[in-house]
This record gives structure tokens, sequence and C-alpha cells, in this order.
């Protein structure tokens, strides 16, 4: 049975999670999740490693499609739309609900054309100009512009571990999502590489939805305003970060907070 805090205030879900079971063969990851995903906040998932916050993460625009043996019961919806029904297209849906790794994962092709494959596969910018515009526009809301506006035809793969991540970032918004899932997107990263990252997360919140998978517990503090504590495939307990942090309601999210396991 999942807490959910008293004081969380209804607001519209982007995405809604109902009863949502994960399976890998006969093993069940994720047990029976059901949360609401508003669209003007960034939502954390906490909790220790493989408490099954990053398989429900992936859960959320299909990459669990791409592991042969996972199965998944339960409903998700995106603008009340099941995105697990046989027609939804999947490619669709990853444009929709984008992704950054834990690993910073550029194509091998250049900067600018790491950034315009998006936008030229999806036909949201015909000419030139169009993606030109795009690719400036993408670089700069993710704070990368002027670092590489003189090297757009440099390999995308030759960018500092920092800048490799904000440019798979830029590459998730140039097909303008609705959602972005992050999934641990600093760990790989030192800790100027991260900051840069966390004020990033600050600044696209609001225009997207945010979902963050972290292991860093101040991280989730400094740039998520909802939280969602994961335990043995479960989901504890989820409600405005403040709360979850200061004045937890579950037994295991104390404990977890304070450092007596994880």
């Amino acid at each position: 049975m999942t807490v959910i805090h008293p004081d969380l205030e209804k607001t519209e879900a982007k995405m809604r999670a109902s009863g949502v079971s994960v399976y890998y063969g006969d093993k069940k990851a994720i047990d029976d999740v059901s949360i609401d995903i508003p669209a003007e906040y960034v939502t954390a998932f906490i909790g220790p490693s493989g408490c099954g916050k990053s398989t429900f993460l992936r859960t959320m625009n299909r990459m669990n499609d791409t592991i042969p043996s996972a199965r998944v019961e339960g409903t998700i919806e995106l603008d009340g739309e099941n995105i697990y029904t046989s027609n939804m297209d999947v490619v669709q849906l990853r444009a929709r609900v984008g992704m950054v790794f834990q690993k910073p994962n550029p194509f091998p092709k250049s900067i600018y054309d790491n950034i315009a494959y998006g936008p030229r596969i999806h036909g949201l910018a015909e000419s030139k100009d169009d993606v030109d515009e795009v690719v400036e526009r993408s670089l700069r809301r993710a704070g990368l512009w002027e670092e590489v506006k003189d090297r757009l035809t440099d390999s995308g793969t030759a960018l500092s571990g920092g800048q490799q991540q904000r440019l798979c970032i830029a590459r998730a918004i140039a097909v303008d999502p609705e959602v972005i899932l992050m999934d641990e997107p600093c760990s790989a990263l030192d800790p100027i590489a991260t900051a840069k990252i966390e004020e990033l997360i600050n600044e696209l919140s609001g225009r997207f939805a945010i979902v963050i998978v972290t292991h860093s517990m101040q991280q989730a503090a400094r740039v998520s305003q909802r939280t969602a504590f994961f335990h043995l495939g479960k989901m504890v307990e989820y409600g405005q970060t403040s709360n979850i942090f200061t004045n937890p309601i579950e037994q295991r999210t104390q404990d977890y907070i304070t450092g007596r396991y994880g």
C-alpha cells in the first residue's frame, strides 16, 4: 500500500500509472505502482539500488519493450490515452516522452546532426533554415550553444562527458516532447557538470513534465518538487519533496533518508 501525502494538492496528471507491475520472465520487478505525474513539476524517484525505480521509469515510454522477457501489466496514460494499446505508435510516443540515459550516448555524428536527426525524421523541420533554427534553439535551451556554436560539425562524441549529457538533453528537447525522463543523468559526471545539469533541469521545469531517477537524495531535494520513494519493487511513499525529506510518514522512508540502509 502506497502512502500518498494528504497535503499533495490535486494537479492535472500529464501521465498516470494505475496498478503497474513489471515482470522479467517470472521475476516481478515492479509491484502494483500507481502514480500521477503532473505537467508543471519535476518528480524524483528515489530508493536503494535495485529497488525498481529505473525499471518503472522505462515503462513510461515503453523502453521495456526492447527486453524480450519483460511484461508490463496495468495501464499508463499520457493525456488520458493508454500508451500500452496495440495501436500506439511507439516511435511517436518516444518523441512525446523523451529519455536521457545514465551514460551520455550521443550519436557518432556531428553536434549539428545529433540535434537535427529527430526533427528531420519526425518532419518537424523542412528547410535548412528550419533545421538551423531548431538546432540553435535546442542547444541554447540546453545551455550548450555558446560552447559549441563554432564547432557544430565536430563529432558529438568529442565533447566532454558533461557537454555530451547536455547534448543528449538538447537532442531530446529538439522534437518538442511533452515529458522528459531522466535515468540518473548525472551519475557519470563530475560535480561541476552535475551542477550544470541540475541548473538545466530547473530551467526546463514547467516547460516539460520531468521525471528523474536519482541515487542522490541531495539532488532530489535540489531539483524536484515531488518525490516518490521506491523499495523492493513497490512505491512506498509519494508527496511533496520537502515533506518526504523532513516529515516522511512511512518508517521505511525515514530509515532510507536517515541512512539506515540503502
